[in-house]
């Protein structure tokens, strides 16, 4: 897994455990387990009857609970060929009781490699997030770093 450095100047470790005392926010647990492909840890962020919406630049995209979201919509999202090989920037905010994360990441797959952006709003009850709506800027074409 990638050593992360998060915007907020934390650095999470192998495993997604940051290091020192400050725990992880719900929405950086989701990003790390989402990003990571751990489909069982997002499965634990997120509630089991989670209401999901998203929009990516070729549809929008609808999911009610955990396992249909992972199944129906980041299973379809990161394939198993998507290698998510950077994670570039992660900050999280909120508007007014919503709780907001954005995450760009670098991410290379037979086609190329590419940057993507998603900005994810969601609300969370018992450090779980159970309304959550994503905006994607798709997979923009990258120059490989030397």
């Amino acid at each position: 897994m990638l050593l992360r450095l998060w915007v907020n100047a934390f650095a999470l470790s192998e495993g997604g455990i940051l290091m020192g005392s400050v725990e992880a926010s719900v929405g950086e647990r989701f990003v790390d387990a989402l990003l990571a492909k751990d489909w069982r840890r997002v499965e634990t962020v997120v509630d089991p009857e989670v209401d999901f919406r998203a929009l990516t630049p070729g549809r929008p995209w609808e999911a009610t609970g955990s396992t249909a979201l992972v199944k129906e919509v980041f299973e379809h999202w990161f394939e198993p060929t998507d290698e998510i090989y950077e994670i570039l920037d992660v900050s999280t905010d909120r508007v007014v009781d919503r709780h907001r994360v954005v995450y760009r990441f670098r991410i290379r797959n037979p086609g190329g490699d590419y940057v993507c952006e998603q900005t994810a709003y969601f609300d969370e009850v018992d450090n779980r997030i159970t309304k959550l709506r994503i905006l994607c800027s798709g997979f923009l074409p990258s120059a490989m770093r030397s």
